[in-house]
């Protein structure tokens, strides 16, 4: 053991004496990296080199497995060449600098002891080649191995004509097989948000509830009209993924559990809706919320345990209720918003972090607030930030893949356990909403396979002790919600079309609607002529006896309305818009149901004549409007107002009198008005012609007169007497 101390002592010394400059003399020009999962690694003259798969936890019996992408981005063919995989099996990582530099390609690590190469074929301009190494476990320098920890890896590709790349990556040896101390495994608790951004306004569903017959449109109901566009069954990759990796917590929406015909497993559940606290916070007015529909009882923490007893079929049923974060961070204000919402325990998926401890801590805090205290679980940044597929730096090429992207994971967990391999402590990562299900099984897999980490429940990271609390933690709070100006804008646009779009709504069912009593439709419809009528009314009220009345009705719209704003204001951008773009859909087509058919054209050949208007409603329940007429013309107009009732899936005709004073044309803009005078339909329009004939009896008085007077005109100007000077 001292001959191998003494060895690693003398590597160390070694690297340290390695100028950068003589690293660069390898003829690499470091690429920026793309951050995607198609990224490339290091370039060079237009060579890039991407990690596809690789062995996440290298043991005494697993050796070391490397697939590569090599794709020639020049306007000129590359000859032949070869890729060589190496590594130094004697170094360790002294810091987190030392490790994020290597990552970057700047750290001026040796790399003296080559595990492999592989041939690579001529590629012509745009040609991609994959290439694979594979190093057995009995290989000598995988043998040589005597500690355990990440290795830096070094993967650079040569052609016989001098063009060179690489790439930077890690990898990491586990204790299996070596003659060391064993240490106690670090906790890890790996967490995701269990929810749905396929969220849409069903038309079918939609358009029952606003045209059908009011028993029809009595069964539809919010679940029916706001659904998934994925289905109702949870997707096959995240059922899987939940199946083979039950220590992955799910902590699920159960908004989301309610729309599945069959509820996964889950440790807890979130606000519904996934509803965005943080923003809420942030924005500070409840009063605009509940004007767009989303009062605070719609995604407290009781209503979470009424919608997963709805969704589990048990009344009994009970999970911890966790606050997820939205799109700004956990700020003292946004914690005393859940402590009141009734979550005593968040989860801070960003942004509430010691970025000044030394060593990685115990990812629990206990933050007073004005309500009471609140639990912060807190996600280590860097781990979260890897498992959701960002790259730790722009030039951290190695990482621009899913598999290069696990391996710095597993190197850097690796690095934090032997910071402080016997100090308790239980760190966090946190899956994103959208984080790929076939990534995060590839992860679990590896941290399952790596006995440095003890995978750990949501439960057991609770109890844990917590890093810090009382004033503590609430110094380490941030400041404010850190939401971007962009975003608040975004949050401010929502709020004021979900308030337009139920107040359209609102004032639908207030000065619109005629009364409460439903309407019968098809042959049970009594026709616009004798909707009145004595006998009609009581046909109607023979075929509706039972059934839901337009209050019930006009509510069952509202929760639809108000179902779309819940989700539109979780934070999650696609869903906001096209929950927005719903909510809009459902009140233009609720206003837009009453309409007015024009006569086409009217041609009036004496002093009046008539202009028929009709108006359908194609609504279950009947309304009462008034329709405006105005004309462009002075000599050319009509009656000004008409008032009407129509009766459900129905229409009624009016008639406006036109009264005309000379020949000429015009044009009638027909409007439907509310009960209290305000405007609620786009004009219609329909045109005039006045061929005004003379051919009565007083007609001929009237050119009698003219001419009369015309001729005495004539009399005077003969007959006046002129001025002497003139």
């Amino acid at each position: 053991m001292l001959v191998v101390a003494m060895i690693t002592l003398l590597t160390l010394l070694t690297a340290c004496l390695v100028t950068p400059s003589a690293f660069a003399d390898t003829g690499t020009t470091a690429g920026t990296g793309s951050g995607s999962d198609q990224g490339q690694g290091q370039t060079a003259a237009g060579v890039s080199i991407a990690i596809t798969s690789a062995t996440a936890v290298v043991t005494a019996s697993s050796g070391y497995h490397l697939k590569t992408t090599l794709k020639n981005s020049t306007s000129h063919a590359l000859p032949e060449g070869t890729v060589a995989l190496s590594t130094n099996i004697f170094y360790g990582f002294v810091s987190r600098t030392d490790i994020q530099q290597w990552a970057q390609g700047e750290a001026p690590i040796p790399t003296p002891d080559q595990l492999g190469q592989a041939h690579v074929a001529a590629l012509n301009p745009g040609a991609s080649a994959a290439v694979s190494i594979d190093v057995p476990a009995n290989q000598d320098r995988l043998k040589a191995m005597v500690n355990w920890g990440p290795k830096p890896l070094l993967l650079s590709y040569s052609s016989t004509d001098g063009t060179k790349a690489q790439t930077t990556s890690f990898l990491t040896r586990s204790q299996d097989g070596l003659n060391t101390a064993d240490t106690p495994a670090m906790g890890l608790t790996v967490t995701m948000p269990l929810t749905d951004d396929s969220w849409q306004l069903d038309d079918n569903a939609a358009g029952t509830l606003l045209t059908g017959t009011g028993d029809a449109a009595a069964k539809v109901t919010p679940n029916d009209a706001v659904t998934l566009r994925n289905g109702t069954r949870l997707p096959h990759d995240t059922e899987q993924l939940l199946a083979q990796h039950p220590m992955l917590q799910a902590v699920a929406d159960p908004a989301y559990l309610k729309a599945l015909s069959l509820p996964p497993r889950s440790v807890g559940i979130m606000q519904p809706g996934y509803f965005d606290i943080t923003g809420y916070a942030a924005k500070g007015n409840p009063q605009a919320y509940a004007d767009a529909g989303v009062d605070t009882d719609a995604w407290n923490a009781s209503t979470a345990t009424v919608q997963l007893r709805d969704a589990l079929g048990d009344q009994s049923a009970s999970q911890p209720a966790y606050a997820w974060q939205g799109s700004g961070q956990w700020s003292v204000q946004a914690l005393d918003q859940a402590k009141r919402q009734g979550f005593s325990t968040v989860i801070a998926s960003s942004g509430f972090d010691d970025q000044d401890a030394a060593t990685v801590h115990t990812g629990k805090y206990i933050v007073p607030t004005g309500d009471g205290d609140v639990t912060v679980l807190s996600a280590q940044r860097e781990l979260s930030s890897l498992a959701n597929g960002h790259m730790s730096n722009a030039n951290a090429n190695g990482e621009s893949s899913p598999a290069g992207r696990i391996a710095r994971f597993m190197a850097q967990s690796a690095f934090y356990q032997m910071e402080q391999p016997y100090t308790a402590r239980n760190l966090l990562v946190c899956l994103s909403a959208n984080a790929s299900a076939a990534d995060a099984n590839a992860l679990m897999g590896a941290i399952e396979q790596a006995p440095w980490l003890g995978l750990t429940s949501l439960d057991a990271l609770s109890a844990s002790e917590p890093y810090a609390s009382g004033s503590d933690a609430a110094s380490l709070a941030p400041s404010d919600s850190g939401i971007a100006q962009q975003g608040m804008k975004a949050l401010d646009d929502t709020l004021r079309t979900l308030r337009s779009t139920r107040g359209d709504i609102s004032h639908f069912a207030a000065s619109i609607l005629a009364s409460a009593t439903p309407q019968p439709t098809a042959s049970g419809s009594p026709s616009a002529s004798d909707a009145g009528s004595p006998q009609a009314l009581a046909q109607q009220n023979a075929n509706t006896s039972g059934k839901q009345d337009s209050t019930g009705w006009i509510s069952q719209v509202m929760a639809v309305h108000d179902r779309l704003a819940l989700r539109a204001l979780s934070g999650n951008a696609p869903v906001r818009e096209r929950m927005t773009a719903g909510a809009r859909d459902l009140a233009s087509k609720l206003m837009g149901g009453v309409a007015i058919t024009p006569t086409e054209r009217v041609t009036v050949v004496s002093e009046t004549a008539s202009m028929p208007v009709t108006v359908s409603n194609n609504h279950p329940y009947p309304v009462r409007v008034r329709i405006s007429s105005l004309t462009d013309s002075m000599e050319i107009v009509t009656t000004r107002f008409s008032d009407v009732d129509v009766p459900a899936h129905g229409s009624t005709q009016t008639t406006f009198t036109i009264r005309v004073s000379t020949t000429g044309s015009a044009t009638a803009r027909l409007t439907l008005l509310d009960r209290d005078g305000k405007q609620f339909s786009a004009p219609k329009y329909t045109p005039i012609i006045s061929t005004l004939q003379i051919s009565d009896t007083s007609g001929f008085i009237f050119v009698a007169v003219a001419v009369a007077l015309g001729l005495l005109g004539l009399w005077r100007q003969f007959h006046r007497k002129k001025d002497p000077d003139e």
